[in-house]
């Protein structure tokens, strides 16, 4: 299964936010999407979800076009998005959170299977199953939000800030789940969202970043990391002394 996006131009109510985006990504691969906010990262993910519509360009899951495709069919394709600010049923417990992740009439053999799953991509999540998800931890309700995204067993999961307002423990604790997932030999293809660029780059396989609406850098994650105009602009890294970054 492969998504494809193809000069996609998108735009929030009046103001145009992406400009020709092509990208993307295979079959369990890992790709974030960097650059600087308000660079209309969360706009491909909406735009992925049916949230809005594009003005032109294409884009497909699996041969589908995803944008005729209204956002409650997105879990019969195999698309979950785990989005940002953590929201969450806070008084339900943990447990009960996951299982809102199942589709109706999974088996009950299956949902206890993805269950297990979940729980060992994020072990804090097993150890707590009746408390409030209102209760845990900042980092913990962003663990339950992937988990819960996780419940449908999605072929392609989008991922919207996982790190975002967390202490730096957390969002370690927090990719380290997703390196987990990574390394699952029948995880999802993943397309992350992130502000926190080094985690991101040494989570995934490839990257693009986003500034003002066009892919201004793509490549392996690898690659732009060692991109010194990357590294100058969005790492904060500044370049030795006679190296080009222009």
């Amino acid at each position: 299964m492969t998504l494809v996006l193809d000069s996609l131009a998108v735009s929030r109510g009046r103001t145009a936010v992406l400009h020709e985006i092509s990208l993307t990504a295979g079959d369990g691969e890992f790709v974030c999407l960097l650059g600087p906010n308000g660079a209309g990262k969360t706009t491909v993910l909406d735009t992925l979800a049916g949230l809005l519509r594009p003005r032109a360009g294409t884009l497909t899951w699996d041969g589908a076009d995803l944008a005729r495709v209204p956002t409650h069919r997105l879990v019969s394709l195999g698309i979950s998005y785990a989005m940002e600010g953590r929201r969450l049923f806070k008084r339900l417990s943990v447990a009960d959170n996951l299982m809102l992740g199942v589709p109706p009439r999974t088996p009950r053999t299956a949902a206890a299977e993805r269950l297990a799953w979940v729980h060992e991509l994020f072990p804090a999540l097993a150890e707590r199953p009746g408390d409030p998800a209102g209760a845990l931890s900042g980092g913990q309700q962003q663990m339950l939000v992937i988990a819960q995204a996780l419940m449908c067993r999605p072929r392609l999961l989008l991922l919207d800030e996982p790190s975002a307002g967390l202490a730096p423990r957390l969002v370690a604790e927090v990719f380290g789940g997703l390196r987990r997932l990574r390394e699952d030999g029948d995880g999802p293809a993943v397309l992350l969202v992130e502000q926190d660029t080094g985690d991101a780059l040494a989570l995934c396989d490839r990257g693009y970043v986003i500034d003002n609406g066009r892919v201004a850098f793509d490549g392996t994650c690898d690659d732009l990391a060692d991109d010194p105009r990357v590294r100058a602009v969005y790492l904060g890294v500044t370049a030795p002394a006679g190296e080009d970054t222009a």
